[in-house]
């Protein structure tokens, strides 16, 4: 957690997937400082927006895709990422970012 921020209760919902989810953002990323938060969404399509809240401490956003689908790809600010088995960084609190249509289960 970055100094002067609390841990978010419920990060305590399920502290086993939690720790394995840190796991896998240092294996993606050695050098980044662990995540405060973390979301998991399941098939879900975003249309453009930027995040809401403080990032309790965070100034960088990290999303990969996880799963079987086709497409995906997710916008920053008017450039196409393709996340699907790729970490990609960006600011979500200051730049636009929406998801690109899909097909099959995916995971970010």
């Amino acid at each position: 957690m970055p100094a002067g921020f609390r841990e978010p209760s419920a990060n305590e919902l399920f502290p086993e997937l939690l720790e394995e989810l840190r796991r896998l953002e240092h294996a993606l990323l050695p050098n980044r400082p662990p995540s405060s938060t973390v979301t998991i969404n399941r098939n879900a399509q975003f249309k453009p927006h930027k995040d809401s809240g403080a990032g309790n401490g965070q100034s960088r956003s990290l999303i990969v895709g996880l799963g079987d689908y086709k497409g995906g790809e997710l916008v920053v600010e008017g450039t196409e990422g393709a996340i699907r088995y790729a970490p990609l960084e960006f600011d979500g609190w200051n730049e636009r970012h929406w998801t690109l249509p899909f097909e099959g289960e995916r995971f970010s």
